[in-house]
Formats: structure tokens, C-alpha cells, sequence
């Protein structure tokens, strides 16, 4: 059967992956959308599959979530993925979630680049298999949701936290997981603000690299309204801190 552009990807929203509203941690969500962003890329030759045999891989740069609602615990629910572009050095890649019924529940869009695994330097797109990707760009397909947005703290940003990183934050790619740095981002806030509210949008930059045994500095600043919250996460090096992460949270009453 031949491929379409679009991917999509059968998911189940399971109780130990859902938070004190029986509702689907961010986090997780965020896991389902990256794993249909690979499954997508594999099933079509241009996956983590064949990168890594020719010393190649994707690292996501971008990522934004924006939900009106989130699946709930036992919930089935589907993730469709598809390239929107592929330039040199970047291509951008969107999400659609849905109900087991067909009814929207949120949006995704994302930021990916690739780079040389030895010498993590990045690497052209279009050099790859003669930039056969480009065969599966859907540009039709609409997202409604905004860019991901570009996160602006200032020095007056306050330092709420400092974690050391470990075994169980770093991924296949040897650095600090993207859905774990979600999840740390999203602890800053005390339980009491998920209990009032919920997460409408979640945009997070990834910056620059940090790997187990680094000390990581979270950093909070209030956004353009009240109910935006602006996170910077930084490794503490010899040479002084190192931006790693930034993000914006944006909630709304429950």
C-alpha cells in the first residue's frame, strides 16, 4: 500500500501517564508527538533508522503544544504527523490530536534539525538521499495555531530552582531528553496551580545541549499577561552558565 504524507498513529492515554485530573500529563503528550514524528520519518526513509547508520540524526530545536483539551486517562486518541517544509538546515514538521471520535483536541508544531553524530555539527537536509524528503512535504495541510513563539527573558528573570541532571534524563542522542526538560520546566509550579489551572499552550526552544552531571538552573519570569510564565533553563559550566532552554507556559482557568 502506498504511503500518504500524512501520519497517523493510534495512542492510548494510560492511567500512570495521567496527572491528579485523570487527564494526560503534557509531558506524555509531548512523547506521543515525537514518537509519531519517528514513526512517520522511518516508514518513509528518512528516519532515525537510516540516519544513524551513516552517523546522522534529527534533534528537535522547536517545539509548541497548544491544547483545548487533553485526553483523558483510558482515552484512545491519534496524532497525525507531516512535513510542512525542508529547507537546508531546518525542517518543520506539525501535529494534529484528535479524539478516537474525530474531534480535535489540540495542535503541534515542531522545529527539527540534523546533525553529524560524531561531530554534532549540522548537517544539510537536502544533501540526504538527494533531498528525498522534499518528496513527502504536505503544504496544503493547515495548522491553525501560531509559530512557535520566540522567548525573550530578561536578566531580571528569578532563579527557582537547580537540578542536577541524570541516568534518567538523557536520551539515545547521549544529551538531556526534549520531554524531560518539558517535565522539568513544567515542576517549577506548585501542584496548587494545576489544581486552578491547565496548560492552554507550551512553546519550548532548545537551545543548546546539557548532559548527565550537569547543573541545571531553572529561572522564572512572568510573561505579557498574568497567566504567562516565561522558563530558562541553564548549565553551569567553568566558564560561567550556558542557555539550554527556553519556554513559555501559557494557562487558563479551569
Amino acid at each position: 500500500m502506498e504511503l500518504s504524507k500524512v501520519g497517523r498513529y493510534k495512542n492510548l492515554a494510560e492511567p500512570f501517564h495521567c496527572d491528579l485530573h485523570k487527564e494526560l500529563f503534557i509531558g506524555h503528550l509531548g512523547n506521543h508527538l515525537l514518537n509519531a514524528a519517528d514513526f512517520h520519518s522511518n516508514d518513509r526513509g528518512f528516519g532515525m533508522v537510516y540516519l544513524n547508520a551513516i552517523n546522522k540524526t534529527w534533534v528537535l530545536s522547536r517545539l509548541v503544544i497548544e491544547m483545548d483539551e487533553m485526553p483523558k486517562i483510558y482515552d484512545e486518541f491519534y496524532v497525525e504527523s507531516w512535513v510542512e517544509n525542508a529547507l537546508r538546515y531546518f525542517t518543520n514538521r506539525n501535529f494534529h490530536i484528535q479524539s478516537a471520535d474525530g474531534r480535535t483536541l489540540g495542535w503541534g508544531r515542531s522545529i527539527w534539525a540534523m546533525i553529524d553524530t560524531e561531530t554534532r555539527q549540522p548537517v544539510n537536509i537536502l544533501d540526504v538521499k538527494d533531498g528525498e524528503i522534499e518528496q513527502w512535504v504536505e503544504s496544503e495541510r493547515h495548522n491553525p495555531i501560531d509559530k512557535p513563539s520566540r522567548v525573550k527573558m530578561t536578566d531580571n528573570a528569578e532563579l527557582v530552582y537547580e537540578y542536577v541532571a541524570r541516568y534518567n534524563d538523557v536520551d539515545i542522542n547521549g544529551h538531556v531528553n526534549s520531554v524531560k526538560s518539558i517535565e522539568h520546566v513544567l515542576d517549577i509550579f506548585p501542584v496548587e496551580t494545576y489544581k486552578e489551572k491547565r496548560i492552554k499552550r507550551f512553546d519550548i526552544a532548545y537551545v543548546a545541549e546539557s548532559h548527565a552531571g550537569d547543573t541545571l538552573r531553572f529561572y522564572r519570569e512572568n510573561g505579557t499577561d498574568e497567566n504567562e510564565v516565561m522558563v530558562r533553563i541553564s548549565k553551569v559550566t567553568p566558564d560561567g552558565e550556558v542557555e539550554c532552554v527556553r519556554s513559555l507556559v501559557k494557562f487558563v482557568e479551569r
